[in-house]
């Protein structure tokens, strides 16, 4: 059961996106004022929340996880099934102080693409990554690539990295066990800073998979795997977390895979967030 459905979840989630450049705003004076800059007044605690039910979270559709632009004027995510027969990109922009979507998206949409959906091409243009078959990356604000491969069929793979030196990438150095531990190692999110690494992989015993962090320690190595917990990590699909450019809130997808009369089967599910300052700290304090 776990070849087909996951597969089915992991390449949904490898179309909605590939990669995003990571960029951190943190000081606040430099967003824009708003009453409210999440659309949702619902502000989650440290239990995770749909995100905008019924405006973004939607029973009738399939949305996929949110991402915020750095300046946080617009967020976009996809969204499909009923009317939307292929995966749409969805734009919330925030202008005359209110959140509307994005009018006449469609005569611009390969801008809209390339910002919320970096290409592998992105990567690819770089000789060390030519030859490699990556699946999914992510970029911090200094430039290094964290990225995984991935072996469909059994789920095996492995995360890597390559910083930039000298206006050059280096070879990819595979990464410490702290992170290639389990099956289905897959959409790394990788801090402005590269303070800490969020991606999402199943366990040994495990069957679906859940959302992990690691911390860079003092030494600069990675720190052990840290389960994000039970109020995150439930018997459903996590998958794809991301934090958002002031670093105060974590999204991520759950969903589960259906299977119809007929033996066909389907993905449902919808993004998801929770306040990441008291997640970290939480994280932090217990794991110290």
């Amino acid at each position: 059961m776990k070849n087909k459905t996951g597969l089915l979840l992991i390449t949904f989630l490898i179309l909605i996106n590939n990669g995003f450049a990571q960029v951190s705003i943190t000081n606040d004076s430099v967003f824009p004022t708003m009453e409210n800059r999440y659309l949702d007044k619902n502000i989650p605690g440290l239990i995770p929340k749909l995100f905008a039910p019924d405006i973004v979270a939607t029973k009738q559709y399939l949305e996929s996880v949110v991402t915020f632009s750095p300046n946080m004027k617009e967020f976009s995510f996809t969204r499909s099934g009923g009317k939307y027969k292929e995966s749409t990109l969805v734009v919330m922009q925030y202008k005359n102080n209110r959140w509307n979507r994005k009018p006449n998206l469609s005569t611009d949409i390969k801008k809209y693409e390339r910002l919320y959906n970096p290409s592998l091409s992105e990567i690819k243009k770089h000789k060390p990554f030519k030859d490699i078959p990556i699946v999914g990356f992510s970029v911090s604000a200094i430039g290094t690539y964290y990225f995984y491969v991935l072996d469909f069929k059994d789920g095996s793979g492995h995360m890597s990295y390559s910083r930039l030196i000298n206006g050059k990438y280096e070879k990819p150095i595979k990464m410490s066990k702290a992170i290639n531990t389990g099956k289905y190692i897959a959409h790394p999110f990788i801090a402005p800073d590269e303070s800490y690494l969020i991606w999402d992989a199943e366990k040994e015993g495990e069957n679906i998979p859940d959302i992990y962090i690691s911390f860079r320690q003092k030494d600069g190595s990675w720190g052990t795997a840290i389960n994000l917990g039970g109020k995150i990590n439930t018997p459903l699909y996590e998958q794809h977390a991301r934090v958002t450019p002031d670093g105060k809130y974590l999204f991520f997808w759950k969903g589960d895979v259906m299977i119809k009369e007929d033996g066909s089967r389907y993905v449902v599910g919808s993004p998801y967030w929770v306040n990441f300052i008291q997640l970290k700290k939480e994280l932090m304090k217990n794991n110290n």
